[in-house]
């Protein structure tokens, strides 16, 4: 295929796709290498961007997808005139930020790190498409993993989970106990629970 064509072709395979394909996968389709098809997808991206174009290529892990400029964003807003409601209360955030930071993570793992039921919480990232399902643990019951989408690396500008900042190990085991100590201070869990 012509330069022009494979260009063609990975714009209309990204626009009708509405999700990020992979750099291997659009390879295959326009039969390139992917460094060529990686060259072909960069100049799109920086040609979208130059033209100040209503729409934008991002990269997400290894893979790419159209959506629309985030500096358009109120008038896209104004089109649908009542967006979905999307608020992130701080129980929201904290349980988030368990589940970045521990993928793959149990619901035992992050109510143990909370020191409190997390199931609305959980189903409400769910909901809102930041958290899914990775499978379950090889354990007695089952227990479902859960990790973060390519919603939640959009969401917070992230190409992939590695760009996430890094929280020294330490640390996170001093947020644990905190969280730990204060939850058994007002009586919800015996020291022996932990």
């Amino acid at each position: 295929m012509k330069l022009e064509q494979n260009e063609a072709v990975i714009e209309a395979i990204l626009f009708i796709s509405g999700e990020a394909i992979s750099i291997n996968k659009l390879a295959g389709i326009i039969e390139e290498d992917v460094k060529k098809t990686k060259e072909i997808v960069e100049f799109l991206m920086r040609k979208y961007e130059e033209e100040s174009r209503g729409i934008r290529i991002i990269e997400i892990n290894d893979a790419y997808q159209m959506c629309t400029s985030p500096e358009l964003f109120d008038y896209i807003k104004e089109f649908y005139k009542n967006p979905k409601k999307f608020s992130m209360t701080q129980a929201a955030l904290e349980t988030l930020a368990i589940i970045a930071y521990r993928q793959p993570v149990t619901r035992a793992h992050i109510e143990e790190i909370r020191g409190v039921n997390s199931d609305h919480i959980i189903n409400k990232l769910i909901e809102y498409n930041l958290v899914c399902e990775l499978g379950r643990m090889d354990a007695p019951g089952k227990p479902i993993l859960f990790g973060t989408t390519e919603d939640f690396l959009r969401y917070f500008g992230f190409k992939s989970i590695e760009e996430l900042p890094q929280l020294e190990e330490e640390l996170l085991k001093q947020m644990e106990n905190e969280v730990h100590d204060e939850v058994t201070q007002i009586g919800l869990f015996d020291d022996q629970e932990k």
